[in-house]
């Protein structure tokens, strides 16, 4: 009897629906094809303990089992679930009349129970998108399918809990969220508040600039000057998510398997802090089976680079194009894979690599040309990507002392929104480009255009502070938005002046 059960393979970030055809014959051979990984393959030993647990099993027939498309590679033991279904069916030991109605995937453990899977969101939105009544799969995995509506998203144990289901003994509720309530529900809670910053004024004026902007940033600064807890505050000053934003941030993580538990929707802006060891590889997604790397989970949100020297050259060159197009393209011989990754970079480091040079209190241990060794870890083409250099100066003690709460950052956030917003309207028919840091050429000379005083200001900074040439259009996207903050309709010369000073590793003879 031939049987057709209906699963899905993840590719990138979307899904194709895969149909497993199951035919059996006389005889005493199991036989899978359609280009099956390992995992695909060790599926019979699992499948054979599962049913036997439930009280059915595979029979001494000639069995082969088809999953089509065969030129695509199936990879995971997400498949077992729907073989073992097929399998059930194809040899009548069950009667499903509603199996071509659901995609079916699980991992089957060997006592039956059914395990979590990775890509549940793609795959929920590519079985609506192609008419599938519903979705069967782990329990643990339903509140994340059921974030796509009009479809029934049935959550199982065991597979005993599956085939009494589709056999009609058994009455299993859909599971359902409500996307918006679940949302809006999250949105505003964030661990770390600015309000427990002391001191480092600019610092905190710096970040709130690169997020109003969405600019990318870099802080200098000694051991201890408080780097890495400012850049973990950064995320409650950013806007929140849209529910599009939230949802493709959702599908990455999902196809990473990064989701908590029972999770439904990502509802705050991704923070990844890959640790300095990290691979090329690791960082912008590939792999014998390709995966998004930090760069891409941490799309629309941050992507923290603490100890930036101490990444090796090569882990920081790859970063230049996916900081550049937005985007990570990962080609293999039969196939070409696309991840979003437009995310802000933060960075931080130490001036020199004994963490002193330019401190107030204690002195420098480099030798000649040690600092500048340091600094020139980082290239010329990566710096040129950064939009903001900020030095970070330890705080004083009446400072760290001082029991005053600092402005908390809902209130920053509500300038960084308003100047967004500004940002929205500004660029509402230019595809792509939704903050000022996104510029290109063309809409920098329409909207970044300094007065005859700035220009002065700006020829005087290239000339005498020995600002770069790189750093020109650079300073007119951050002017943009300290303008915008202010709520001024053209760039005067303040926001100019202040544009400027971040640019600290652009000055000639910075670093010795």
């Amino acid at each position: 009897m031939l049987v057709k059960t209906y699963g899905s393979a993840v590719y990138g970030i979307h899904a194709t629906t895969i149909t497993i055809e199951v035919n059996v014959f006389p005889g005493v051979r199991f036989s899978l094809v359609g280009l099956p990984d390992n995992a695909v393959k060790e599926s019979q030993q699992r499948i054979d303990s599962a049913l036997r647990e439930v009280g059915y099993k595979i029979p001494g027939k000639k069995i082969i089992i088809n999953m089509a498309p065969a030129d695509i590679r199936k990879e995971g033991s997400a498949y077992d679930l729907p073989l073992a279904i097929g399998i059930l069916t194809a040899t009548e030991q069950i009667n499903c009349e509603v199996l071509g109605n659901y995609i079916i995937m699980g991992e089957l453990s060997l006592d039956g129970s059914l395990v979590p899977i990775k890509g549940v969101l793609p795959m929920a939105i590519q079985a609506r998108e192609e008419g599938f009544e519903g979705l069967i799969l782990p329990k643990a995995n339903a509140r994340e399918a059921a974030v796509v509506d009009k479809l029934k998203v049935i959550g199982a144990d065991n597979i005993k809990e599956v085939i009494e289901f589709l056999k009609g003994d058994l009455v299993i509720p859909p599971t359902e969220v409500d996307t918006r309530a679940e949302f809006y529900a999250h949105l505003n809670n964030f661990p770390h508040d600015f309000a427990d910053v002391k001191g480092q004024e600019n610092v905190k004026r710096a970040l709130e600039i690169a997020a109003a902007g969405g600019h990318n940033i870099i802080m200098i600064g000694p051991p201890g000057a408080g780097k890495t807890m400012l850049a973990k505050r950064i995320s409650g000053i950013l806007p929140p998510l849209t529910l599009q934003e939230a949802l493709e941030t959702t599908k990455i993580h999902s196809v990473a398997g990064t989701l908590e538990k029972n999770s439904a929707l990502m509802t705050q802006r991704p923070f990844r802090s890959p640790h300095h060891t990290i691979s090329d590889v690791a960082l912008v997604g590939g792999g014998t089976f390709p995966m998004p790397g930090e760069i891409s989970l941490a799309h629309n949100g941050v992507l923290f680079l603490d100890e930036l020297p101490e990444f090796r050259r090569t882990v920081l060159e790859v970063m230049r194009q996916p900081l550049e197009d937005r985007t990570i393209t990962i080609s293999r011989a039969k196939c070409t894979i696309e991840y979003p990754a437009s995310t802000m970079l933060i960075a931080s480091m130490n001036p020199c690599p004994c963490g002193y040079y330019n401190h107030p209190d204690k002195d420098c241990l480099c030798g000649p040309g040690m600092v500048q060794k340091y600094l020139s870890k980082i290239s010329g083409p990566l710096l040129d990507r950064i939009d903001i250099h900020i030095e970070v100066v330890p705080v004083s003690f009446d400072k760290i002392s001082d029991q005053r709460l600092s402005e908390k950052s809902e209130l920053v956030r509500l300038r960084v929104e308003k100047a967004r917003q500004v940002q929205e309207k500004r660029f509402e028919e230019h595809d792509g480009v939704h903050c000022n840091a996104q510029m290109s050429s063309k809409l920098l000379r329409k909207h970044c255009l300094p007065n005859e005083e700035g220009n002065q200001l700006l020829k005087t900074a290239m000339e005498k502070v020995g600002l770069s040439a790189r750093a020109y259009d650079r300073i007119l996207k951050v002017s943009r938005t300290i303008a915008d903050l202010e709520g001024s309709e053209n760039i005067e010369t303040d926001h100019l002046a202040e544009a400027i000073q971040y640019r600290s590793l652009d000055r000639d003879g910075w670093g010795g």
